[in-house]
């Protein structure tokens, strides 16, 4: 897995302040995509020890809300093993803090990976941008679902996220 940026103490992509993860990789190829530079599943850095502990660090003061996974696209092909296993490993290490992640793929064709039960939000489908609309809370265009991952789950159809 490779990865373009850890950011620290982010406030646009997530409830609270908030670590994002920005991956290498992502096949959905927006038109108009914020991120083209992240398409390329080879690009970035390798995600190796020294990132994780660079994530974990972000990640440990009290007032960060949580992870968000971002790109490219977490959920890549080549970026799903190695995603899944960070998501498992940073419920269990942070388990007061929350999941978030955002995938071009719709949750009807993701809803049984494993690992999306640690997932607390989940933000699905590709980036439309006949449907862009700045004004949207924590997605580009309207197409865009912003997902209760755990409600969902337990209910067996889609339940939209609310902000506490």
């Amino acid at each position: 897995m490779r990865y373009h940026n850890i950011t620290k103490e982010d406030m646009l992509n997530g409830d609270g302040l908030r670590t994002v993860l920005w991956l290498a990789g992502c096949s959905h190829a927006c038109q108009g995509c914020q991120n083209p530079m992240t398409w390329d599943v080879k690009g970035g850095l390798p995600f190796d020890e020294a990132a994780k502990e660079e994530l974990f660090e972000a990640l440990a003061p009290s007032w960060i809300s949580g992870v968000t996974f971002s790109g490219g696209d977490p959920l890549h092909w080549q970026n799903r093993k190695e995603t899944g296993a960070l998501i498992e490993e940073i419920h269990k290490k942070f388990p007061e803090k929350t999941i978030w992640l955002y995938t071009g793929f719709l949750w009807e064709d993701i809803k049984d990976l494993p690992f999306l039960k640690y997932v607390d939000v989940l933000v699905d489908g590709p980036f439309v941008e006949a449907e862009k609309d700045v004004t949207l809370h924590w997605k580009g265009s309207a197409n865009q679902r912003v997902i209760d991952v755990k409600k969902s789950l337990a209910q067996g159809s889609v339940v939209l996220y609310e902000s506490k």
